[in-house]
């Protein structure tokens, strides 16, 4: 393991332990808010929904050009600009005192998002030899979910249900992360992939790049019903606990149920992996979406907390299946001067993330925190709506397949 470390670019490694630490902090803060604005600002269900959904909204509207516009311009001007951005959003948060600037800072945070998210995950794409890419993703994945193991616990204990000191802490995290970042660009600037300097598509030409391959159109539809499905646990779930009358300590569970999530993603990830790179991903994100939308029926069925846990497993298996995949799969079929494109349109598909927190608050609102069932069974269908999409998806990708053996056999 020492060995392949050592063959991984300086700057993914410093990428991956980047996202570690943003993820520890964010996680203390983030997956608080539903309860913050529930518990202290007193706002209905519904109020909390959109102003926890505008985040992944902001991500959705502009998550294309952070892509194109780094393949473009560079990764490292995107990045630096988003890091030191998102940075000063986190103090705004710690400042608000009013629901419209919550409203405001969160939209913000969705936009520093979606701008540095696709450009990093590109940018690793670029610095990083084929045979290593799988290691690298998973790695990055893997650090998302360690700094989530004790970020909800921190942030439990911080008091992050009720105080918004925990954001100050974010933001001076991400400022440190942007200028180890600077210091890295200027320090390996010379092994990095340079702009693509020829006259650059109109928006419209640069989006049918995408939409004209049909196994990724396919697939973006179909994953925008699974992150329909998996944006329900930090929005719908949290509200869910906190308002039920039949659970006691509701914000406390819900953090455990954060950790156990993170912790269950480190301890299945490499046998997952190993597993599913035999296969096609997408058969990864079929599996993976039947996994989330089941989950959710359990989450409404269930009675005790062993239940509760016993569908955060299941659930976590499912999240390992559809993202620990996607950014192999993207990087398989896009070309790589349109990787940042690829990347940047894919993240079209947290329009799931955007219905999820709406959608589940109005259920709560019209039936009632205490009628589990009424509430988590709509969301699990709406979650298996998916799956034709991807099934669909896995038959362009066979079809695909077999017209290229026929070509090179004509060859």
């Amino acid at each position: 393991m020492k060995q392949l470390l050592r063959q991984i670019h300086p700057l993914a490694l410093t990428i991956i332990i980047g996202t570690m630490f943003g993820r520890l902090v964010t996680s203390m803060s983030i997956p608080f808010l539903s309860i913050y604005l529930t518990r202290v600002l007193e706002a209905s269900p519904t109020e909390t929904g959109l102003t926890v959904a505008v985040s992944s909204l902001a991500g959705v509207l502009i998550s294309f050009y952070g892509g194109y516009i780094s393949d473009r311009i560079g990764r490292p001007i995107v990045m630096l600009v988003s890091v030191f951005s998102w940075a000063g959003v986190f103090f705004i948060f710690s400042s608000a005192q009013h629901l419209w600037v919550f409203f405001i800072a969160n939209t913000l945070n969705g936009l520093c998002r979606a701008f540095f998210e696709p450009t990093s995950r590109a940018l690793l794409s670029d610095i990083t030899p084929s045979r290593h890419k799988l290691l690298v993703f998973n790695l990055r994945y893997a650090a998302i979910n360690l700094g989530v193991v004790f970020g909800p616990i921190i942030g439990l204990y911080l008091g992050s249900a009720e105080s918004t000191f925990p954001f100050i802490i974010a933001g001076m995290v991400y400022v440190m992360y942007g200028l180890v970042l600077l210091l890295q660009f200027s320090i390996r600037h010379t092994d990095l992939p340079r702009p693509v300097n020829t006259l650059a598509p109109s928006l419209r030409t640069a989006l049918s790049t995408t939409t004209r391959d049909r196994v990724f159109l396919m697939v973006l539809i179909g994953t925008t019903f699974c992150e329909l499905g998996y944006g329900h646990f930090g929005s719908t779930l949290a509200q869910y606990l906190t308002l039920n009358p039949n659970i006691e300590n509701g914000s406390q569970i819900f953090s455990y149920m954060f950790s156990l999530n993170a912790m269950t993603v480190l301890l299945v990830q490499y046998p997952i992996v190993r597993t599913a790179r035999h296969y096609s991903p997408i058969a990864s994100l079929i599996l993976g979406n039947i996994l989330i939308a089941g989950s959710l029926l359990l989450f409404g069925w269930a009675d005790g907390l062993v239940v509760l846990f016993i569908s955060v497993i299941l659930f976590t298996i499912g999240e390992v299946l559809l993202f620990t995949m996607m950014d192999l799969f993207i990087d398989r079929i896009a070309k790589p001067e349109n990787k940042g494109i690829y990347f940047g349109t894919i993240g079209f598909n947290h329009l799931g993330s955007v219905i999820a927190p709406v959608f589940g608050g109005l259920l709560l609102g019209h039936f009632g925190a205490a009628n589990g069932v009424s509430v988590f069974a709509p969301l699990a269908l709406a979650t298996a709506l998916g799956l034709p999409f991807l099934w669909k998806a896995r038959q362009h990708e066979i079809s695909r397949k077999r017209q290229e053996k026929v070509f090179q056999a004509s060859a």
